[in-house]
């Protein structure tokens, strides 16, 4: 498998590489919290010696409900991206919706985020990884809820072939529908998406994720079990992952999305270095 690099920011992810950790908020919620939190995250990762890319969404345009918060839109989201990467010097990610994005996003962004929902979109893709590839970034693609591993390949090949050829794929494993309102993460279908010959994350916050399942709205939003996200990303880790993806707030059950699926700030210390161990101790010799 090949090494892919954001070279401006010294990071490789892959083979022999560090474990790359994609963490922050679930969405945008203000420019305070957004600084706090890469502060915080950037400030863990540096002590463990772990490349570290901040993440947060300027728009959550699947939200069960209409009413749900999404978020503060394209202009004041990158403008919020674009200030914690000016302070904390740490690269960006970030989900694209509409084609229209990629070109903007591409000029904040380093590594451009296809969400799960969006992963057979051509047009989308194809101008995802147009723009980043331009910008010298990478494209995280999440395999979608109704995907089998394997058939990552045909997103693998979209991608490649938009960009002349050039190896700019990361795909990332966020669960399977299970019936009705479950996830379920396949450790071995991590293995099969690896043979593809590109790097793979684990999306252990959405993994845990009970979409249209939250009793506390009735089902007007998506639950989760944020218990369930260390296994799962430790589980993961040990399967042979590149990178985690990981969504954190200071009072996870006042986050304006996706709360029962977030972890505290204050557990990503703890949770990063038993994670760090787990990926070394499974590295060949």
């Amino acid at each position: 498998m090949a090494v892919l690099n954001l070279e401006r920011w010294g990071i490789g992810i892959g083979d022999g590489q560090p474990l790359l950790v994609i963490a922050g908020l679930n969405v945008l919620e203000n420019e305070t919290l957004a600084l706090d939190t890469a502060s915080h995250l950037q400030r863990v990762c540096t002590d463990l010696g772990l490349p570290y890319i901040f993440k947060a969404s300027f728009d959550k345009a699947n939200r069960s409900s209409i009413t749900s918060y999404r978020g503060p839109g394209l202009a004041e989201g990158l403008r919020i991206l674009a200030k914690v990467k000016a302070e904390f010097g740490v690269p960006i990610a970030s989900d694209i919706h509409e084609i229209a994005q990629a070109e903007p996003l591409a000029q904040v962004v380093d590594l451009l985020q296809i969400p799960a929902f969006l992963c057979r979109q051509t047009d989308l893709e194809v101008a995802s990884a147009r723009a980043i590839h331009a910008a010298g970034g990478l494209l995280h693609v999440k395999k979608g809820q109704f995907l089998a591993p394997w058939d990552a390949r045909n997103i693998v090949a979209k991608v490649k072939e938009a960009v002349g050829g050039a190896d700019i794929t990361v795909l990332c494993e966020r669960g399977a529908s299970f019936g009705y309102n479950n996830l379920v993460v396949d450790m071995l279908g991590i293995g099969e998406m690896m043979k593809l010959g590109v790097p793979v994350t684990i999306d252990a916050t959405h993994a845990v994720q009970l979409p249209g399942a939250d009793p506390r709205t009735g089902g007007a939003s998506t639950g989760g079990r944020r218990d369930g996200v260390a296994v799962i990303a430790k589980a993961a880790v040990a399967a042979g992952v590149d990178g985690v993806f990981l969504e954190f707030h200071p009072d996870p059950d006042k986050a304006l999305c996706d709360g029962p699926s977030t972890l505290p700030l204050d557990a990503a210390a703890g949770l990063l270095s038993t994670l760090k161990a787990v990926h070394a101790a499974v590295q060949p010799a």
